[in-house]
């Protein structure tokens, strides 16, 4: 009677973990889609928007396309004519002197700004704010403002340069100089880089500068071997999105010089443009867009690479 009795009880307790196995998997089910169901609009989105975009233009890029014909297959004779085209070596020349000398200086003001906006001073609200602003304008605006400020007959750059005893420059009409006031340009944006950088340095625990500072520290050295390395993944996220930001740059070219004087400011995604809405060579201006695109993809895996060697994370050993 006794084994009777066990047997039933072992039964029921089988019975009743299966029956709670179901409603959990069946809960885990309803999660499931609910899940799936709030992500549903992203999901579409990319495919419509991202995916199948990119898919159908890696299918141009093998193709002659001028939007009214039907596209006409030609393999790989776009890539081909990529090497031998000056005006793509052109751009990408122009593109990346940009980009190595305006993604360093933009990281440097950006940091030495954040440093000084993250001192407790009277109103430091208000000056973050201040340089913050700039950021948002619109970019057609910036340029705008800019093509004022370097215009070469009444802007404000040869009244500085006339005050100061300095020769009018013609700037935006210059070779040598259309790609440095680029690059100056570039420092008027600094404003999102700095709060980024300013939000890294308030989440730098206190304990580590006291107890520096116990050690004979001082403030270089504080920054140095605390703020610093405290700050490289901050560093390392700033430096790989300006990088991909740079070479795209194109709004400001295309509105202030067009790729001007002697393509001195033919940027790599302005010429890309060009071939695509200029001349109608979708074919061609697609695989300019996946030679970007593999060109960033390189740039932003050498620098996981390379970042290994510097950017400390607090939860790595």
């Amino acid at each position: 009677m006794q084994i009777l009795n066990r047997e039933v009880t072992s039964l029921r307790h089988r019975r009743s973990s299966f029956g709670l196995w179901r409603r959990r998997s069946a809960l885990a089910r309803e999660e499931m889609r609910d899940g799936y169901l709030m992500i549903l609009p992203w999901i579409l989105g990319f495919l419509f928007f991202t995916a199948g975009p990119m898919v159908f233009s890696l299918y141009i890029s093998v193709n002659e396309w001028d939007i009214i014909r039907k596209p006409v297959f030609i393999g790989l004779r776009n890539f081909r004519e990529l090497l031998g085209d000056k005006l793509f070596w052109k751009s990408l020349y122009n593109t990346a002197y940009y980009t190595f000398i305006a993604v360093p200086a933009h990281i440097v003001a950006a940091l030495l700004f954040a440093l000084g906006m993250n001192l407790k001073l009277r109103g430091i609200r208000w000056y973050r704010t201040i340089y913050y602003l700039p950021s948002i304008v619109p970019t057609v605006a910036n340029a705008l403002l800019w093509m004022w400020v370097f215009n070469p007959e009444y802007g404000l750059a040869n009244s500085v340069l006339e005050f100061l005893g300095l020769p009018r420059q013609t700037w935006l009409l210059d070779p040598a100089l259309a790609k440095p006031v680029f690059i100056i340009m570039s420092m008027w944006g600094l404003g999102g880089t700095m709060i980024i950088f300013l939000a890294g340095l308030q989440g730098i625990p206190q304990v580590l500068y006291e107890a520096a500072q116990i050690d004979g520290a001082g403030r270089w050295a504080l920054f140095w071997h605390v703020t610093l390395p405290m700050l490289t993944p901050v560093i390392f996220f700033n430096l790989i999105m300006q990088i991909i930001w740079s070479f795209q740059i194109f709004t400001s070219a295309y509105i202030m010089t067009g790729g001007g004087p002697l393509n001195a400011t033919l940027f790599y995604v302005l010429y890309l443009w060009q071939n695509g809405w200029g001349y109608f060579r979708m074919g061609y201006a697609s695989a300019l867009a996946w030679v970007l695109f593999l060109i960033i993809m390189a740039f932003t895996w050498f620098q996981f690479r390379v970042g290994r060697l510097w950017v400390f994370y607090e939860t790595e050993s």
